[in-house]
């Protein structure tokens, strides 16, 4: 059984796979539940992504005959042609690499809409080539709280009206329905450039976009664990 580790900026999630089968997800708050977790198991291989904390750290907690960072400098079934690989998010490469497998030699990019709601393109060579950052949902509710003096924190459950007709309502129409055309934007940008465009959503508010982007999404919140045990699986047979 082998094991990928994500250490993202809100959950450590913990995946095994059977090949390219997913078992089992685990998510945790604390590294110590995480650390816990590993002291319990053993794994023929694994790998961890981490933008959060020292994955050196975790790699030592993990019991396991293969045990492997990622960063951009790793052997990866795609090739990085972004200018400054050092300060690519690992949890970016490995969504890519997700994607070849559900979109192979295909023009795609990934979608997710997280802390951070990114925008990742990759061709149908698999050359990665870059893409977009921007704030997630619940950054853009803070950030309206936050710097100015009287709006307030609104959640983003509730109604969502087009014209708002109260400051709630205003400040969640703007959020959500300004993250939607955001979105909807973009995608139809890629289109253009490239009519064959495959669509990959995933992150922990794809639920939300899923069913509000034209034309059909593929929709996988576990886009960054399979792309993990892909790069895993790459580099355990070298």
């Amino acid at each position: 059984m082998n094991l990928v580790i994500d250490s993202g900026n809100t959950l450590f999630k913990a995946a095994t796979f059977s090949g390219t089968n997913l078992e089992k997800k685990h998510s945790f708050l604390k590294k110590e539940e995480l650390k816990s977790f590993l002291n319990h198991h053993t794994f023929a291989n694994a790998i961890v992504s981490s933008v959060s904390m020292d994955g050196h750290e975790m790699l030592s907690w993990i019991k396991a005959s293969k045990k492997i960072l990622l960063t951009h400098l790793l052997p990866l079934p795609i090739r990085i042609k972004y200018k400054t690989p050092e300060t690519l998010g690992v949890d970016r490469i490995a969504a890519v690499c997700g994607a070849v497998d559900i979109f192979p030699k295909r023009n795609s990019l990934v979608i997710d809409a997280g802390t951070a709601i990114t925008y990742d393109f990759i061709d149908s060579d698999g050359n990665y080539e870059g893409g977009a950052i921007s704030p997630g949902i619940k950054m853009r509710f803070e950030s309206l709280h936050t710097f100015t003096q009287r709006l307030p924190l609104v959640a983003k459950e509730g109604d969502l009206p087009l014209i708002g007709s109260s400051t709630e309502t205003c400040i969640r129409s703007g959020v959500l329905n300004g993250a939607i055309a955001e979105m909807q934007g973009i995608i139809n940008n890629y289109k253009q450039l490239y009519p064959d465009l495959g669509v990959v959503l995933c992150g922990g508010d794809s639920f939300f976009f899923e069913n509000k982007l034209k034309p059909t999404i593929f929709a996988t919140p576990d886009l960054v664990l399979s792309g993990l045990n892909r790069i895993l699986l790459h580099n355990a047979v070298l």
